[in-house]
């Protein structure tokens, strides 16, 4: 068998392959190479199959490398829905990288009633920006490794370091709807989220360290959090102690 055969069976078979994983994909889910078992020394021969399909209608780009399924209705082409169209950006490989923060979260938290025209994503290893579309988002710098076990955890801390921006809100609703989050926190769940906190400013250390002193929680995680912070610095977040006893033993005001 020629060279030149055996490569074209080798294309003929990754695009059969491509085709039978496209067909099992739902419509309205975006996907990539590697959802479809690409390998990167296949790139180039999967980009031509894919564009194929493009011209044949079975599947739309949204952006470089990510494309979906139409599905058609009597009201015409249906688009991925909004979380469908940022999960690209949010997953590398399979693995999650990124995480959605900012007034999207904290309304998704109940924590405003606002509704954010920009998203922002944060990411540890890169920069996220999104200008397509109705896909708008800022790039911000997440404090870990964000990984499908922590990025939770992480969004209650970011509100915790925003806790006077956020729009439409005020700190001791923010605290109260928090701290009732945290509480149904498992055990292992409270301890990841302490080494979390320690790589963030002050006054979410402060802040977690009081709301977890209120609950009683593990003495050992409430150490840690007070020994990170400087006994002379005041967090200064519009407090009051009837909002949540525990205050002073951290210097919050």
């Amino acid at each position: 068998m020629t060279y030149i055969k055996m490569n074209y069976l080798c294309v003929m078979k990754l695009a059969e392959q491509i085709r039978i994983r496209i067909n099992k994909l739902p419509k309205g889910k975006t996907f990539g190479y590697a959802d479809l078992g690409i390998a990167k020394e296949e790139y180039q021969t999967g980009a031509k199959a894919l564009e194929r399909l493009q011209t044949k209608g079975v599947i739309k780009k949204i952006s470089k490398g990510v494309f979906y399924k139409p599905e058609q209705t009597i009201f015409g082409e249906l688009k991925p829905d909004y979380n469908e169209q940022l999960r690209p950006y949010l997953f590398e490989n399979g693995k999650r990288i990124a995480y959605i923060t900012g007034a999207y979260l904290y309304n998704q938290l109940n924590l405003t009633t606002q509704m954010a025209f920009r998203i922002k994503i944060a990411c540890r290893g890169k920069r996220i920006s999104i200008n397509r579309g109705a896909v708008k988002a800022d790039a911000v710098k997440s404090y870990a490794e964000v990984t499908d076990s922590n990025y939770e955890l992480l969004g209650f801390l970011d509100a915790f370091k925003d806790i006077r921006q956020i729009p439409d809100s005020t700190t001791a609703k923010t605290v109260k709807l928090l701290s009732e989050r945290i509480k149904q926190l498992t055990e292992t769940q409270r301890a990841e989220m302490v080494k979390y906190a320690l790589l963030y400013p002050p006054r979410v250390r402060a802040l977690l360290g009081a709301i977890l002193e209120s609950q009683m929680a593990s003495s050992k995680d409430i150490k840690k959090l007070k020994e990170s912070l400087n006994p002379l610095t005041t967090i200064k977040v519009g407090l009051k102690e009837s909002d949540l006893p525990t205050i002073n033993n951290w210097n919050i005001k």
